[in-house]
């Protein structure tokens, strides 16, 4: 990363060549597939400033220079990086660094999250569900995109889950719930009196339920049937969004509704050409 520093820093460089240099900067991915003329016309100079660019930060020319560039680029696109869960990226970044860092964490949650993992337990969770009457989703926030998102897939396989905190119905939805049903809760922080009294009235009415949360540390967990437990290194408030903790919850969302669709594998994929034929090119069509 020598010669991005070098053209950030822009020591000892005219204006011309700190212009030079704050292109290249700013279309850095392009810089490697371009040729000296383009580059002087872009930036509305000459061959000869140019090179004397790169050779002022250590380069006997611009061929050399974009060999150099090329090594960033790769180095910026493909190879991982530690990124912070909270700020993944700071105001100085360029896009495709604000890119590759956001890559570089959704790849490390996963992996993380897939590490917490437990085979018996992603089991007996799934089986919990395959098993239930009805399935009831309680969430908020962010959280709640991922349960609907959740609620959507399950409907493939001709489950059909409710979001219970909807229309302000959750102590509705929770009074209802039998021990044939099933109830998902998903908490990253684990901490909710709300939660609380909903899993131990549960809890007494021996309805199954599972959570979902980053807390180890979490009241809920002792009331809960089931729980998966997800770390991430990522702060309650403090951060720009909740970016590692949502996705391992989708991660296990999805993880959990494949093993769901793999238990029934070939019906499923038989109802699949069914009901798509229905919607496409039956009753159900548009064009009809």
């Amino acid at each position: 990363m020598q010669v991005l520093n070098m053209l950030k820093n822009q020591t000892n460089f005219t204006n011309t060549e700190m212009r030079i240099a704050d292109y290249i900067i700013q279309n850095i991915t392009t810089i490697p597939t371009i040729n000296i003329d383009v580059l002087a016309k872009l930036t509305y100079t000459s061959h000869s400033t140019i090179i004397r660019l790169c050779k002022k930060i250590g380069y006997d020319g611009f061929r050399s220079f974009k060999v150099a560039i090329s090594e960033v680029v790769y180095n910026q696109l493909h190879l991982p990086s530690e990124v912070d869960a909270n700020f993944p990226f700071k105001q100085e970044d360029l896009t495709m660094d604000i890119a590759k860092n956001m890559a570089d964490l959704t790849i490390d949650t996963v992996k993380k999250t897939l590490a917490q993992l437990d085979e018996e337990l992603l089991k007996s969770v799934a089986e919990m569900i395959y098993k239930s009457e009805r399935i009831f989703l309680f969430s908020r926030g962010d959280s709640q995109v991922r349960a609907r998102s959740f609620q959507s897939k399950l409907m493939k396989i001709n489950k059909f889950a409710i979001i219970s905190e909807e229309y302000a119905d959750v102590a509705w939805n929770a009074s209802n719930l039998t021990p044939n049903d099933c109830a998902i809760f998903l908490s990253y922080g684990g901490i909710s009196p709300h939660n609380n009294r909903i899993l131990q009235h549960f809890s007494n009415e021996t309805i199954p339920t599972i959570l979902i949360t980053g807390n180890p540390n979490s009241d809920l967990i002792k009331l809960a049937t089931k729980t998966i437990l997800v770390v991430q290194e990522e702060y309650d408030f403090v951060k720009i969004g909740t970016f590692a903790s949502q996705v391992a919850f989708e991660y296990i969302l999805n993880t959990i509704y494949s093993i769901l669709y793999a238990k029934e594998y070939r019906n499923n994929l038989a109802n699949l050409k069914k009901k798509q034929a229905l919607i496409e090119k039956g009753i159900l069509s548009e064009e009809i």
